[in-house]
């Protein structure tokens, strides 16, 4: 369905708009006769990771489906997991627009959303109502007015609500949209916060008898030193995976091209070498005692293959899906 002619006319509009007429346009969608229009038959790929077993190992990252409106139309396309989020304790509408812009020559998308959501409780409400039987991972974030030394009170309150709901939890504290947020990434704030991580998680599967695995989610702009002690960290507090990396501020390699100099996080190809560098570092360091999820410029099947070996367990895409469209799944997975 993702034609030529409907990805020229789409690319005409404004990006944030595209975006979201496509989402309706997914809403619309789900559960009619037309839905087979997006459903592909992929190759059954299994394969077991946090102690979950997936279809296959590719999926979706977070931030296309924020409030997970369109999980079940979005599962029809062939993925193994989705991610939905970030999703934050409160609603909020984010950053001021324009956010979000297009750097076609790169294939590359620069965003600075802020983490734009309807809440968690609504969150829920949608995810209660899906039937995707794979993977869900909830991605969750700290709403922009929480201060910084109270950010874990966001983490655990959202942690409390989508436990019986998500296959796995992701906490993010790399997007670089949030001000202050990377500095979790970093020292005692991350060590406290890990503590607290993995003593709800805790205090919850002892409650409702179910573990979910919590990933944390990390920029591809730490330093190697500074990577080094992430991994440390997530090691000694037995953390079930990490995902690497988030969007860069790096700019690089898209100097001269159109919205270079917008802020925010840029993803897409310009990213592929730096998290899958990222991926290899990590790799090294944590010598399999927990799994990596590789994300970062996977656009074909020679980046799928190029972060699986360089240590990633499982693989996540969405800049790519915006620029080659859903075939792109059907593609990595045929081969991978």
């Amino acid at each position: 369905m993702y034609t030529p002619l409907i990805k020229k006319i789409l690319f005409q509009l404004d990006a944030e708009r595209a975006h979201e007429l496509t989402m309706q346009g997914l809403q619309r969608l789900a559960g009619t006769p037309l839905a087979f229009l997006l459903r592909q038959s992929v190759p059954t790929k299994a394969l077991s990771c946090m102690g979950l077993s997936f279809k296959n190992p590719l999926g979706l990252a977070a931030g296309l489906d924020k409030d997970g409106e369109c999980i079940n139309i979005l599962a029809a396309m062939g993925f193994g997991f989705i991610e939905i989020g970030t999703v934050t304790p409160r609603p909020q509408t984010g950053n001021d627009k324009p956010r979000l812009f297009r750097v076609a020559k790169a294939e590359a998308l620069i965003n600075r959303m802020g983490f734009n959501n309807k809440g968690v409780d609504n969150l829920i409400n949608n995810v209660k109502k899906a039937r995707f039987d794979g993977i869900l991972g909830i991605n969750i974030g700290k709403n922009h007015d929480t201060p910084l030394e109270q950010s874990k009170e966001d983490y655990l309150t959202c942690m409390d609500k989508i436990y019986p709901y998500a296959g796995y939890i992701t906490i993010n504290i790399s997007s670089p949209n949030t001000k202050g947020l990377r500095s979790l990434q970093y020292g005692e704030l991350l060590d406290d916060l890990l503590v607290s991580i993995k003593n709800k998680q805790n205090e919850l599967h002892q409650q409702q008898g179910r573990y979910v695995p919590i990933a944390i989610k990390i920029a591809p702009d730490l330093t190697t030193d500074e990577l080094i002690q992430v991994a440390d960290l997530l090691v000694r507090h037995h953390l079930d995976a990490v995902i690497a990396a988030n969007t860069t501020l790096d700019r690089t390699l898209i100097q001269g091209l159109d919205y270079c100099e917008q802020s925010g996080g840029l993803s897409g190809r310009p990213l592929q070498s730096r998290s899958t560098e990222v991926i290899r570092l990590l790799s090294q360091e944590l010598k399999g005692r927990l799994p990596i999820i590789g994300v970062g410029g996977i656009d074909s099947l020679m980046a799928a293959r190029e972060k699986i070996a360089a240590g990633a367990s499982l693989i996540q895409i969405y800049s790519g899906l915006i620029f080659h469209g859903p075939k792109l799944i059907k593609t990595i997975l045929a081969d991978l």
